[in-house]
């Protein structure tokens, strides 16, 4: 693996006086996909969330070498992180295309992503640029929440369960999306309980149990595991 894009080490986190993540050890390399795999409730979220100072943490988490514990979102973000929480938070009165400009990082700096490369992407959208995101499909808006947070051009992105309630034709779509983000030298954690996708599109995965990370590998080991699929990821 290349040199990590992001370490974290012995992080834990915490909701009010819930201590939620029990030293969790992860990594992510330069333009890898990574899945985070689990059951509702195991601390994936909260991981994400940790590495954008949403959440009361302690450990370590490093990215491009720098310690982001104890800086706010805005700072973390603007450092190269991008995230995309479950809720699919758009802006339900802006159209489409307002709702990507929002998303671009400055007029002054370019980045690596134009509303044309978006567009590409999810021809959908240009067809609906200039509807309110409230009107649109589950789908559309899932579309447009990962397209908004690609304009800010970050060098890793988070994404939390995005193929949620959508339709298999869909899920295939946003597998594509990711895949294409990584040919830009993106990195990628995907937070998922679909294995499917995972298994797809990963390099490598990381299952959580309990706050903590209980198996590490690529899709061919998860596969090869059956015990560790009984016991932390099948219904």
């Amino acid at each position: 693996m290349s040199e990590p894009m992001l370490v974290i080490r012995d992080l834990h986190g915490y909701y009010g006086k819930s201590h939620v993540l029990h030293g969790v050890n992860l990594e992510i390399g330069q333009g890898e996909i990574v899945s985070l795999l689990g059951r509702n409730g195991v601390g994936r979220s909260t991981t994400a969330k940790a590495v954008m100072g949403m959440v009361a943490a302690r450990g370590s988490i490093r990215f491009k070498g720098q310690e982001l514990l104890g800086r706010k979102p805005h700072d973390i973000a603007r450092l190269g992180v991008g995230y995309v929480p479950e809720n699919r938070d758009i802006f339900p009165d802006l159209t489409v295309k307002q709702n990507l400009m929002l998303g671009m990082k400055s007029a002054r700096q370019k980045g690596r992503w134009s509303m044309d490369d978006m567009y590409a992407l999810f021809p959908r959208l240009k067809e609906r640029e200039n509807t309110p995101g409230g009107v649109l499909s589950g789908g559309e808006q899932q579309m447009l929440t990962l397209c908004r947070t690609l304009m800010g051009d970050p060098d890793l992105i988070m994404i939390d369960e995005p193929t949620e309630g959508l339709a298999p034709k869909i899920v295939e779509l946003v597998g594509s999306f990711l895949k294409e983000v990584e040919k830009r030298g993106i990195s990628i954690l995907l937070v998922e309980q679909k294995l499917a996708i995972a298994l797809d599109i990963s390099e490598r995965l990381y299952v959580m149990g309990h706050g903590h990370i209980v198996f590490e590998g690529t899709p061919a080991d998860l596969k090869d595991n059956e015990a560790v699929r009984k016991e932390w990821l099948e219904v």
